[in-house]
């Protein structure tokens, strides 16, 4: 996969530290595989609109927020 979803693997897994859950939780209030969360984490796959939307209100934020943190990684990493 690309750097878009890398820095959207890492900014879940910061999130979903934050919150203090694990990935079988996240998984579990998003709705989404266990393995799914792992491969999202690494940046092993790409979500959909719905999946970031879903794993978004699991980690308590909204969409915006989520994909914001990324841009905002994504701009620090490339200056």
């Amino acid at each position: 996969m690309g750097v878009a979803e890398e820095h959207f693997g890492k900014q879940v897994k910061k999130l979903r530290i934050a919150c203090g859950i694990s990935q079988e939780e996240l998984a579990h209030r998003a709705d989404i595989h266990t393995s799914y969360v792992s491969q999202l984490e690494r940046g092993m796959k790409s979500p959909s609109f719905g999946v970031i939307l879903r794993v978004a209100l699991a980690l308590g934020t909204s969409g915006t927020e989520l994909v914001r943190g990324v841009e905002e990684s994504m701009v620090t990493q490339r200056c």
